[in-house]
C-alpha cells in the first residue's frame, strides 16, 4: 500500500495558509463573467504552453495561442502543434469533469493520457514493459521505474490512497494532490506523457475538491520557471531503481515544492482579479447566482456572438440539435434569451437585455 514518507515542515504550513487564504478571497470577489472566461482561457493557454514546453516542445507562447485557435501551421513542429492540441484538450475534458464530486478512477487517469497522447478520449493502457528515465545531456539512466507487472498494482493502491484521504480529511487537498503527482511519476505508468499527465492528474484533483478557482491559474508557468527544483524534488532514494530506495524517500522536499507553487499561483489569481475590480468592474455575482449552471456556461458562447442559433448551442455543448431547439425554446419561456429571428429555418437568438450586460460590459 502506498505510504509516503514526508511531514509538514514550518515553509509547507505557511504556503497552505496562504493558498486557504487566497481560495476565500478569491471566492468572494465579484468576477463578471466576461472576466472569467477570459482569466480561463488565458489559464489554459499559458498551462498548455509551459506544460509541453517542460517536455521539450519548441513553440511559444504565441505560437501555441494560435494553434489551439486553429489558426497554426508550422512547417517542421508538426509533432509539437499535435502535441499542443491534446494538451488542451486534455485540460479543458480535466475542467470539466472536475465540475463533479466524485471519486478519482482508474479510467479518469487513462482517459486523460488517452487525450494527451492522441486527442481522443478513449482510455489506454497502462505499459507492458521496462522503461527508463535517461538524462537529457548524458543519456545515463536517471530513474528505472517499477517493473511493468506492478504497474496495474500500484496504481490501484495509488487511486485508493488518494480517495481515502480526500475522504476522511486528514491530509489538506493540496498536499493529497502534491503525493498524487509524485506517486505518479514514480510509478510511470506509460512509455509516454507521464509527465504531462502527472500535471493534469493534479489538476483533477484540486479542481474536484474545491480548489480549481474556475480554472484561472496555472502551476505549469511556476514548474517552468523553476525547472530544476521540479526534478530535484521528484529525484527521491539514493539510487536510480524504483525498488532500491525510491519507495521509502522522503517525499518533503516535493511537498514543499508544490504547495509553494499552489500559493504562488493562486496569490497571482488574487492580485489580478482584484486590480480589475479596482478599475471598476460591477459586481454581477447576485445576477449569475440565479441562472443555471448550463445558463453560465452559455454565456462564454455569447460573448464571441451576440446572436447565436441553436445549432450553435449544439456545438457548444456537444449534444444533439433536436436537444438544443428544445433547450432554446425553454429559455425563451424562461425570459433568459429572446428571438431575434424567428424564421423557422434561420431562427435565431440573443441574450436578453438583463443578461446581455454580463457579456458586453
Amino acid at each position: 500500500m502506498f505510504a509516503p514518507n514526508f511531514c509538514i515542515t514550518g515553509r509547507i504550513a505557511k504556503a497552505l495558509m496562504a493558498i486557504e487564504a487566497d481560495r476565500q478571497i478569491v471566492a468572494g470577489l465579484p468576477l463578471t463573467v466576461p472576466m472569467l472566461d477570459s482569466l480561463r482561457r488565458t489559464a489554459r493557454l499559458l498551462s498548455t504552453h509551459y506544460s509541453t514546453r517542460i517536455e521539450g516542445n519548441k513553440l511559444t507562447a504565441v505560437q501555441v495561442a494560435q494553434v489551439v485557435a486553429g489558426e497554426g501551421n508550422f512547417p517542421g513542429r508538426e509533432r509539437d502543434e499535435a502535441e499542443v492540441r491534446h494538451y488542451f484538450a486534455a485540460l479543458e475534458f480535466v475542467q470539466r469533469i472536475g465540475r463533479k464530486r466524485v471519486a478519482l478512477s482508474k479510467t479518469d487517469i487513462r482517459t486523460v493520457h488517452g487525450l494527451v497522447m492522441s486527442g481522443t478520449t478513449k482510455p489506454t493502457s497502462y505499459r507492458d514493459c521496462q522503461n527508463v528515465i535517461r538524462g537529457a545531456r548524458s543519456g545515463q539512466t536517471v530513474y528505472m521505474p517499477p517493473e511493468a507487472h506492478d504497474v496495474q498494482k500500484l496504481m490501484k493502491q495509488m487511486v485508493q490512497w488518494v480517495n481515502t484521504s480526500l475522504k476522511t480529511g486528514e491530509l489538506p487537498v493540496p498536499v493529497v494532490a502534491a503525493l498524487a503527482h509524485y506517486q505518479f511519476a514514480t510509478i510511470h505508468p506509460y512509455l509516454d506523457g507521464n509527465g504531462r499527465t502527472a500535471r493534469l492528474l493534479t489538476t483533477l484533483i484540486l479542481h474536484r475538491n474545491g480548489y480549481g478557482l474556475n480554472g484561472i491559474y496555472s502551476l505549469e508557468e511556476y514548474y517552468a520557471g523553476n525547472l530544476e527544483a521540479y526534478y530535484a524534488g521528484l529525484t527521491v532514494g539514493p539510487g536510480h531503481n524504483y525498488y532500491f530506495g525510491r519507495a521509502e524517500g522522503d517525499i518533503t522536499p516535493f511537498v514543499k515544492y508544490f504547495c509553494v507553487a499552489m500559493a504562488e499561483a493562486f496569490g497571482n489569481v488574487r492580485a489580478r482579479a482584484a486590480e480589475a475590480i479596482r478599475r471598476g468592474v460591477p459586481d454581477q455575482v447576485t445576477l449569475l447566482r440565479d441562472l443555471s449552471p448550463r445558463q453560465r456556461n452559455v454565456l462564454g458562447l455569447f460573448r464571441t456572438n451576440r446572436i447565436v442559433m441553436a445549432k450553435d448551442v449544439a456545438v457548444f455543448f456537444k449534444m444533439r440539435p433536436r436537444m438544443a431547439s428544445l433547450l432554446c425554446a425553454k429559455w425563451v419561456k424562461e425570459r433568459f434569451l429572446v428571438i431575434e429571428n424567428p424564421s423557422t429555418k434561420e431562427r435565431s437568438y440573443r441574450l436578453a437585455d438583463e443578461y446581455e450586460e454580463l457579456v458586453t460590459r
